[in-house]
């Protein structure tokens, strides 16, 4: 049996001295290895980088076989974020939390389609926009945003729309680490160091320009969710404790890129 379909580069791991057990995110396939032979020749390397965006064409005898890739480079992503590390961190980031947290072969369009599109933020040109914030701040909120889409779309949507106490809208400040829900500062003082912060650009359309203590807020919040939802059930949790959303403790380490990225925002 075969297929072709539209691929997104997860991971690239050696399989001999140069053939590469090949990771790919499909539009209609899902999450999908597969062998490639020579794939870390000197010919086929640059085309596996993470991000990278390939036509991927796979064939095996029996559908449960490992099966054989033939690909062709499409867009290489990573070649474009060699002098930009953070951006480069970021993409390691999306394609090991994607790797981590998707069942091999099945589908989710929506989930390459926002991959697709968060990869499109990361290689725009650092500038301005028409609300003056810089590119950097932009796309870090993207990120933020796009981990938020992610677990949506797994089925672990947060509500940050109104309180789960009090029921308004305004002045949420926290998440509840249990039932992902916003909490007001009224409602949930007297509890703060038993609930997640809430950087106000996720609270409000309007917030002011984040900091990068709201971004990594942000982070931390999308991490306690997916370490408890998604990365506990495929070996990837981050083994949170009881403390779990001190600072010492809130990193929701995941997969190793996503640790090495909240490394280098942390500077």
């Amino acid at each position: 049996m075969d297929w072709q379909d539209e691929a997104i580069v997860l991971a690239a791991r050696h399989y001999g001295e140069h053939d590469a057990v090949l990771t790919l995110l499909t539009r209609e396939h899902g999450r999908h290895l597969g062998l490639l032979r020579g794939g870390f020749s000197r010919r086929q390397r640059p085309v596996i980088e993470l991000g990278n965006r390939l036509q991927a064409t796979w064939r095996a005898r029996l559908p449960e076989q490992l099966g054989n890739y033939q690909i062709e480079g499409l867009q290489s992503v990573a070649a474009l974020l060699l002098d930009q590390p953070l951006r480069l961190a970021a993409l390691a980031s999306a394609c090991g939390t994607i790797d981590a947290a998707l069942p091999e072969r099945e589908p989710h369009p929506e989930i390459f389609v926002d991959l697709d599109i968060l990869i499109a933020r990361l290689i725009e040109e650092a500038v301005p926009g028409e609300d003056g914030r810089p590119g950097e701040d932009r796309w870090l909120v993207e990120y933020v945003r796009w981990e938020l889409t992610l677990l949506a779309d797994l089925g672990f949507g947060l509500d940050l729309t109104h309180c789960a106490v009090t029921g308004e809208t305004e002045d949420l400040t926290y998440v509840s680490p249990k039932s992902g829900r916003a909490v007001t500062r009224s409602a949930g003082r007297g509890y703060h160091d038993r609930l997640l912060p809430l950087p106000a650009f996720l609270a409000e359309d309007h917030a002011a320009r984040p900091d990068r203590a709201a971004i990594l807020d942000g982070l931390r919040l999308t991490g306690h969710f997916l370490s408890r939802h998604v990365f506990a059930q495929t070996g990837q949790s981050s083994r949170l404790g009881a403390s779990a959303i001190s600072k010492q403790s809130a990193q929701a380490e995941g997969p190793m890129a996503r640790r090495q990225f909240l490394q280098r925002l942390q500077g």
